[in-house]
């Protein structure tokens, strides 16, 4: 590694010029070369085609780690082919090589562990060529530089995985499933065509990075907010956003690699397309607000459903719906940074707790339990909220002091953040609390509000010069920003008394009813039967 990038720095100043292209280009292109094997060997005992799969994931993982250090050595890179209106694209920036360096390392993981579980399948070999080429569309979206190429990347992504989840088709489950998923997601792909449509209109490109760098300076006018309404639209389509969320909690019938690559790569298409427009999602007030609004609904919904679930893949999977509103949220607010700071740790945490879910249940029943959980009072509540957000002012206003100014988009996301702290607070200011935990509750919350404007920092030191700061709050911003803080913080009240009211008759009804998400997936399912009757009877 250290000789390769020794070459790249050597030919850049000798010939004082970037590369044509990045490495990170070639990754999807030997994905699809291997996958291509899979055609002739779709069955059991392919002979090497998982050795050779889980080779060329690891040579796509290397040649975006290549791709990241040519970013960073020398200047942004591209690749195009054909002309506008149809030009395909793919560029390298730090956005786009941080995100394809991601994929790449995740997809590598996944394809490791698939050699052993799918080992002795029927369908062996079918199943390593398709997920050899989602992972090289997922490759080709996250490096897209023109709308066409995000198209295409996305309508081909939807139609591999929907291979996948129909990798065991006589299961009812799995069909019903994989109809969602194509649905919702090719709905999505749809407003992209009608997006970059009217975005060809309004600046007469297809051309991202063209695009990004006229926002501020042309008028979007109606055609081309429409245009922004529905690139969000897509990206909540594809995030799985309240309310089509049905299909991410269905997907459990694919195998587990399927699983842990859609919800620490595949979901994370949403946000990946909002913070590539980013400049131009910011420059449509409107839909800035829409994000902050469906984006904080879906997080506090999937939160609240994912807290009733027993099944440990069920339960991630609604864990992935909260996780993806709050990524949402961060996008409506302008915190971009952050928000790929999201997507980068999510994806981490997610594809390992899918790979490991399987023995989920041994390290749980492993845990020594201490007891019975203190039970705040309503005075210790209040406490511990008012502590840990002492603790959040004294923090935030030593890295003010060392470090700069926060925006209030950023104080208001990190007192969301410190609101999940306060109720480990509550624990620890619990009457019957040990005064270990107390102490223990406390270094938490500060802990917490240390890390959370380090990252901060960081994500803004790396990605901030590509991305548009947050914008300053008019009178809508600070309105949806005080719905946003006092929305989580009531929940989190909430959460916090749970062990006081747990035991009231209506408790029990509606854990039952968020158990079922609210029956909102019931909506989908009937569409889905009329359509198949429909189609039944013609």
């Amino acid at each position: 590694m250290n000789s390769t990038l020794y070459l790249v720095r050597k030919f850049s100043s000798e010939f004082q010029m970037p590369l044509a292209f990045s490495l990170s280009h070639l990754a999807p292109f030997i994905l699809l070369l291997v996958g291509a094997i899979a055609l002739f060997r779709p069955g059991k005992r392919p002979g090497n085609l998982p050795r050779l799969s889980e080779l060329a994931a690891f040579g796509a993982f290397v040649l975006t780690m290549i791709g990241l250090a040519q970013v960073i050595l020398g200047e942004p890179a591209r690749l195009t082919a054909l002309q506008e209106p149809l030009l395909i694209a793919l560029r390298a920036d730090l956005v786009s090589a941080t995100m394809a360096l991601l994929v790449g390392f995740i997809g590598w993981i996944v394809m490791r562990y698939s050699r052993t579980y799918l080992d002795g399948e029927e369908r062996e070999g079918a199943f390593h060529g398709l997920m050899l080429a989602t992972l090289a569309s997922v490759l080709v979206f996250v490096q897209a530089g023109s709308m066409v190429t995000i198209i295409l990347a996305a309508m081909t992504v939807g139609v591999t995985l929907k291979r996948l989840l129909l990798f065991y088709p006589d299961r009812p489950e799995a069909q019903r499933a994989a109809t969602k998923f194509a649905l919702v997601w090719h709905s999505g792909d749809m407003l992209l065509i009608l997006a970059a449509s009217l975005l060809f209109t309004v600046f007469g490109t297809s051309d991202i990075a063209a695009i990004t760098a006229s926002a501020d300076a042309v008028t979007l006018g109606f055609t081309g907010n429409l245009a922004v309404a529905f690139i969000v639209l897509a990206a909540a389509l594809k995030t799985a956003a309240f309310p089509l969320h049905g299909w991410l909690t269905e997907v459990m019938e694919a195998p587990t690699p399927v699983s842990a690559l859609l919800h620490a790569g595949i979901i994370n298409s949403g946000g990946v397309l909002l913070i590539t427009a980013a400049p131009l999602v910011q420059a449509s007030t409107g839909s800035m607000a829409a994000l902050v609004l469906l984006g904080g609904l879906t997080a506090l919904f999937g939160a609240a459903v994912m807290l009733t679930q027993n099944a440990v893949k069920t339960a991630l999977a609604w864990s992935t719906v909260s996780q993806m509103g709050f990524m949402l949220l961060q996008c409506g607010l302008g915190l971009w940074t952050l928000a790929l700071l999201h997507i980068v740790a999510h994806s981490l945490y997610k594809a390992h707790a899918f790979l490991s879910s399987g023995g989920a249940v041994q390290d749980v029943a492993s845990i020594r339990r201490p007891g019975p959980v203190a039970a705040p009072s309503v005075p210790a509540v209040l406490k511990s909220f008012g502590l840990a957000l002492v603790l959040y002012a004294a923090i935030a206003t030593l890295f003010t002091i060392f470090i700069g100014p926060k925006s209030a988009q950023a104080l208001a996301l990190g007192a969301i953040l410190i609101f999940g702290v306060a109720y480990l607070v509550a624990q620890g200011l619990a009457d019957l609390a040990p005064v270990a935990l107390t102490k223990r509750t406390v270094a938490a919350s500060l802990a917490a509000a240390i890390a959370y404007f380090s990252f901060q920092a960081i994500a803004e030191a790396i990605w901030g010069p590509g991305l548009p700061a947050a914008p300053t709050p008019g009178p809508l911003e600070w309105a949806l920003i005080v719905v946003a803080v006092l929305s989580f913080g009531l929940v989190a009240f909430a959460q916090a008394l749970f062990p006081l009211w747990a035991h009231h008759p209506s408790t029990a009804g509606l854990r039952v009813h968020l158990a079922n998400g609210l029956y909102l997936n019931a909506l989908l399912d009937r569409a889905i039967g009329g359509f198949s009757k429909a189609k039944s009877n013609s």
